[in-house]
This record gives structure tokens, C-alpha cells and sequence, in this order.
């Protein structure tokens, strides 16, 4: 697939569908199993949806708290997208939009590979503490 950087169009919080979302993580995801997006996206303060014509080829949740700090959520890129710069797009955007809201910190939780994504799309290394709850209820 031929790609050039305007081919990729960019849209804050649209309108997208369940039956979209679950077919870009499936195809991201190993092992992704459907879910139902619309209360998660209802919750955020926004989220970015990057779009080849009709295809959505990438997402980003911005989550947050109500205050100054908003968290990065789902990094997700098509499979066959990956590697050209989207996901990046994707954070950048979703980092201006919190800017405009007034948020003063963007947080974002990654496992070691993601490491130098995260660096180049202007994060510096934090420590974090979490608590996986699923086995202890």
C-alpha cells in the first residue's frame, strides 16, 4: 500500500463506531478480545482517530482526572500502518488537544519496548507504581 504523509487524515474526538474500534485492535493486538468502547470514550477528554479515506488505521485515548494531569491510553496503529509515523501523529495531536484544555502534565504508562517511541514523541522516564486488580477480586 503506497503511503504519503496526506493520506492520513487526523480527526479530535469523531464519531466511531464499536464494530471500527474492534477491528483496529484486533488487528494490532495479539490477542485482543472485542469490547464495548463507547463508555471509555464518553469518559475522556478527548481522543484522536487517524484515517486512511474510510479505514481507521490509528487511535489514542486521553484520559484524565478532572484537573491538570491527562493520561495516555491505548497507542494503537494498524498492523499494515505501522512504522510511518502515525502513532507519533497520534500522540502529538492528542497532546496539543490537552494543552488546550489546560492540562499542565500528560502521563503515559508503556512497557520497556515502547521506551524509545514514547522518548521521541518528547517524554523523559518517570517511576510509576501499578497494581494489576483482575486476579484479586
Amino acid at each position: 500500500m503506497p503511503y504519503t504523509p496526506d493520506a492520513i487524515v487526523y480527526n479530535v474526538s469523531p464519531q466511531v463506531s464499536n464494530e471500527q474500534m474492534n477491528k483496529l485492535f484486533a488487528t494490532a493486538w495479539d490477542g485482543f478480545t472485542e469490547s464495548d468502547f463507547g463508555k471509555m470514550l464518553a469518559h475522556s477528554l478527548a481522543y484522536v482517530c487517524a484515517y486512511s479515506g474510510l479505514e481507521l488505521v490509528g487511535f489514542v485515548n486521553l484520559a484524565w482526572d478532572g484537573g491538570i494531569h491527562a493520561f495516555l491510553l491505548d497507542t494503537t496503529v494498524h498492523r499494515e500502518w505501522q512504522r510511518r509515523g502515525i502513532g507519533r501523529h497520534l500522540v502529538q495531536e492528542a497532546a496539543k488537544v490537552a494543552a488546550e484544555h489546560g492540562i499542565h502534565w500528560l502521563h503515559v504508562d508503556y512497557e520497556p519496548y515502547m521506551e524509545q517511541f514514547y522518548r521521541e514523541c518528547g517524554f523523559r522516564h518517570t517511576y510509576a507504581g501499578l497494581r494489576w486488580l483482575r486476579e484479586e477480586l
